[in-house]
């Protein structure tokens, strides 16, 4: 009934307001689901914030667009509820809001407890809630002083988001081989298929090296590509090496070059994705005119659809951080980054083995459908993820957000439409998050090595 209908939005009841054709879903992948629609809400709000098309088209298109403006204290011509400032505003609200319930939920481990009833429930009031935060961060006082300090804050905690996001692509590289190895010890068909998932990831990479060589490099000039391209390849080709070496294989049996394809494939894909968002360099032909160099000559047409190249780059880029936030707060990403594993005796060999669900001795205890869909709880003896990380990460993926939107350094002259227009700052950060996961991958060789009396697995 609708009643109850309303009472899922403000009271504690597990949401069950999606039709009934829709399959049955667990209380903490809905809760999460949930979560995740206001962070996209939020994302969707502060790229429009970032669009001169989009304010261009309210002012055309609004009737006495000018006067609305004045009446809610925006500014002539709305100017307050544009611009990187007002993203950095909005965004200040939303990672308040998920910094508040990361310390609410902290060492929160029984879903009966009232602060997971507050974690599971309440949608409509923490909706209210996160509109009120993010719209009261209009009203700070000392507006520049505001925006210079919460500036180097979200850029700490995007390198951070970008930092764990690195150290879970070194696990899951682990883990699949892990996996896999577990299963050629009862079947020798696993080998093969760890033979072959090797050779194509390795053909990738080397494809994409050779790639980027030839559309990338001229024989005059692009120095940086040269540079960039055999420091990377170079790297890809020393980490294999180490993890197929002697002294490596000693200490971990598990090390292979299924990792190191892994790893190397990744490396390639930050490469490919920091040399199209550096500056194009021109050189004077000969009349003397301005050409751009180093840059595929294919790409220039590419981009004639401004609008269509923007919103599908934009929809890509934070689909992937919100994939991101999601599967690194499973119990199993939480703890991997704690450096706890699973035993090797634990595993099972699968084929999808990354997308066993967390929590399924519980999951079909109890089952509630009330006019609508079908709802498992599956954390009655226990959460199955934790909530206080899970609102941490997705604290730190709103900084991101805000600092990724604005172009990080380059924010005075950023916009949406200009997403993929080059600048130097976004080309470092993703040449430096290249090495950094070479090194956090290398670091889980070399680190039993260099401690010899402690305990590593990997």
């Amino acid at each position: 009934c609708l009643a109850f209908q309303l009472a899922c939005c403000c009271g504690t009841a597990a949401c069950s307001l999606c039709c009934k054709c829709c399959p049955k879903i667990k209380q903490s992948t809905s809760t999460r689901f949930m979560y995740a629609l206001y962070f996209i809400l939020v994302t969707i709000i502060c790229c429009i914030m970032m669009s001169t098309t989009v304010a261009n088209k309210m002012k055309v298109h609004i009737p006495f667009y000018e006067q609305l403006c004045k009446g809610i204290q925006a500014g002539d011509m709305c100017e307050k509820l544009v611009g990187y400032s007002a993203v950095y505003k909005v965004c200040f609200g939303m990672a308040s809001f998920f910094f508040l319930f990361s310390l609410f939920t902290i060492k929160v481990n029984n879903s009966k407890s009232c602060r997971a009833y507050v974690h599971n429930g309440f949608w409509f009031i923490k909706l209210i809630l996160l509109a009120a935060m993010c719209s009261g961060a209009f009203f700070i006082p000392d507006q520049d002083t505001f925006l210079n300090a919460w500036r180097y804050v979200g850029a700490t905690g995007g390198f951070l988001f970008i930092a764990i996001q690195l150290i879970l692509l070194v696990e899951f590289a682990h883990k699949w081989n892990k996996n896999w190895t577990a299963g050629a010890n009862h079947k020798q068909l696993w080998n093969g298929l760890l033979a072959l998932v090797t050779l194509v990831l390795y053909t990738i990479a080397a494809a994409a090296l050779v790639i980027m060589a030839i559309f990338y490099t001229r024989p005059e000039g692009c120095t940086y590509n040269k540079i960039l391209l055999g420091v990377n390849g170079g790297l890809c080709l020393f980490v294999s090496l180490v993890a197929i070496s002697p002294c490596v294989q000693d200490r971990q049996p598990h090390s292979g070059l299924l990792q190191s394809g892994i790893i190397s494939c990744y490396v390639m894909y930050l490469t490919f994705s920091a040399l199209s968002s550096k500056p194009p360099e021109t050189i004077l032909d000969e009349n003397d005119e301005n050409i751009t160099i180093c840059v595929p000559e294919f790409s220039q047409g590419l981009h004639r659809d401004e609008n269509l190249v923007t919103g599908l780059g934009t929809t890509i880029l934070f689909g992937c951080i919100l994939y991101s936030c999601l599967t690194s707060t499973t119990r199993a990403s939480s703890e991997a980054l704690r450096g706890i594993y699973a035993a090797a005796d634990t595993e099972v060999a699968r084929c999808c083995f990354c997308c066993v669900p967390d929590g399924d001795a519980d999951a079909e205890e109890h089952t509630e459908k009330r006019g609508g869909q079908t709802v498992i709880y599956d954390e009655k003896k226990g959460t199955v993820y934790s909530y206080a990380y899970f609102h941490f990460v997705f604290f730190l993926a709103s900084l991101y957000v805000m600092m990724t939107v604005t172009h990080w350094f380059h924010y005075e002259s950023a916009q949406i439409e200009n997403f993929f227009t080059g600048t130097w700052s976004i080309f470092w950060i993703k040449m430096v998050s290249c090495w950094v996961c070479v090194f956090l991958y290398l670091w889980t060789l070399i680190a039993p090595l260099c401690c010899p009396t402690r305990q590593f697995s990997v």
